[in-house]
């Protein structure tokens, strides 16, 4: 099965041997390619939507895979018992619906292995509560497809910590490392800062003095990151 750049990098992220419960499947293609590759034992395909199910249901099917990949239409982790899977994928929404799933259901997440993460949006809030609810970071990864950089993140449960909001914001492994795909960001991120300041000048009211304040402390952040660059 042909994958994604994105979706390739996720499935890589998966400890092999684990059983996984992907959140939100769609079409349930990275359970699918997991099991074809022989990584993972079993699957539970999970959407809060029929339609999408129903999709992923025949996708499994025609790739023989029933046996081995189950449908279950859930809303978030509400259909997923402790346990059941070693590994939770949660890829291709928003942060704070990301949150919202996780939080809603603090017990099953805690008992799973490790949780692979991709928020769409809100990034740095998802880091944030990922720190108060006490899931270490193990892996980040940034990847550029289609003029659009996608956040990736694995996690396992354990004691909460803190993090700088430099570290909140564009990730502690990928500054650490020095990750050259996070400087690329770091420079677009300044760039459109900068256009949304320009078209800001125009304007004076207390709201817009709020954006202006707002705009102009991220790019105080994003030159505090690029200097350790």
């Amino acid at each position: 099965m042909q994958l994604s750049r994105r979706m390739r990098m996720l499935a890589s992220m998966v400890t092999a041997g684990n059983t996984l419960a992907d959140i939100g499947t769609d079409h349930a293609y990275i359970p699918i390619f997991l099991r074809q590759e022989g990584v993972i034992a079993s699957a539970i395909a999970m959407d809060v939507r029929k339609g999408p199910l129903q999709r992923a249901a025949a996708h499994i099917e025609e790739a023989g895979l029933s046996e081995y990949i189950e449908t279950r239409l859930s809303d978030g982790l509400e259909m997923l018992a402790c346990d059941e899977a070693d590994t939770i994928l949660i890829a291709g929404m928003g942060g704070p619906l990301m949150n919202r799933i996780l939080a809603a259901k603090p017990e099953v997440a805690k008992q799973a292995k490790e949780l692979i993460l991709q928020p769409q949006s809100e990034i740095g809030e998802t880091r944030a509560f990922l720190a108060q609810a006490g899931f270490e970071m193990q892996q980040e990864e940034i990847l550029r497809e289609d003029g659009k950089y996608y956040f990736m993140m694995r996690v396992t449960p354990g004691n909460p910590y803190a993090l700088t909001p430099l570290q909140r914001e564009f990730g502690p492994l990928l500054l650490k490392r020095r990750e050259p795909e996070l400087l690329e960001f770091l420079e677009r991120e300044k760039r459109q800062c900068g256009e949304i300041l320009e078209k800001l000048s125009s304007a004076d009211n207390e709201r817009t003095e709020r954006r202006r304040a707002q705009i102009q402390a991220r790019i105080g952040l994003i030159d505090e990151a690029r200097r350790l660059f």
